[in-house]
């Protein structure tokens, strides 16, 4: 069930399902606005001169356009093939896949909360969608911060089947943030003091917080986790440690971020 409006608006990319090919263009329907069906004319299949239309598209065929236009009187939808990169038409079709995936993911939540599809996304889809910008992006968080999840959308019963589909089908995002940290202490127990203060840098979150020698007198830092915010917040922590412990020992360090 699409939860966009009617029509797209112009400039924006839209998935669509190639259904007719003339000499003069093709006709697409668009997947996220319910079938609704727009057209591509033959100038705007490919850059240059199109001779045969085939040669680009096909029937059936899924693509990405752009919006060139829209009249809403004539509830017609132009649309252009070459207006598009490549790395463009990858972000579009992996965030449709995402999208197709949550719709089913929101029909799990409906079935364990007793509901059809259509109440589901009464009861929660729309204002989901305008917190977090889509379904998919819901399900991240709830999967990678259920406490951050619960306390947005409050203790009602659909958040705790949102939060248990989403740990058994998402895999939280695994993100790492590192740096560089210089560490110098020209004392006879040098060595002893840069060790003891990467071990403090160590001790901040032993699960997460990873100390590897670069060369001598530099260690990078590095911190594993699955919110960016968290990860920058530990390694900050992390780094202060081992900075702290050094100067203290009448050593010198500095932390560049990698």
């Amino acid at each position: 069930m699409p939860l966009r409006g009617e029509l797209p608006e112009e400039g924006e990319l839209v998935v669509g399902t190639v259904t007719s090919i003339r000499n003069f263009g093709a006709f697409v329907t668009l997947d996220e606005f319910g079938g609704r069906e727009a057209f591509i004319h033959l100038s705007e299949v490919a850059t240059g001169w199109v001779k045969y239309i085939r040669d680009h598209i096909r029937e059936g065929q899924k693509i990405v356009a752009r919006v060139l236009r829209i009249d809403p009187v004539k509830n017609q939808v132009d649309l252009s093939l070459k207006r598009i990169n490549d790395h463009q038409r990858r972000e579009k079709v992996q965030g449709w896949k995402n999208e197709q995936r949550a719709n089913r993911l929101v029909a799990v939540v409906a079935e364990q909360l007793k509901s059809d599809v259509e109440g589901a996304y009464a009861l929660f889809g729309a204002s989901l969608v305008e917190k977090y910008g889509s379904l998919f992006a819901a399900f991240e968080v709830a999967s990678a911060d259920p406490k951050r999840f619960a306390t947005e959308n409050g203790k009602v019963p659909w958040v705790s089947a949102f939060l248990k589909v989403a740990e058994e089908n998402l895999v939280p995002p695994h993100i790492a943030v590192r740096g560089v940290l210089e560490l110098t202490d020209p004392s006879p127990d040098g060595v002893g003091h840069i060790r003891e203060a990467l071990a403090a840098a160590e001790k901040t979150d032993p699960t997460s917080v990873k100390v590897q020698y670069v060369g001598a007198p530099r260690y990078r830092v590095q911190v594993s986790g699955t919110q960016y915010k968290q990860a920058e917040e530990v390694l900050k922590r992390a780094t202060e440690a081992a900075l702290g412990a050094i100067r203290q020992a009448g050593g010198q360090g500095s932390f560049a971020r990698a």
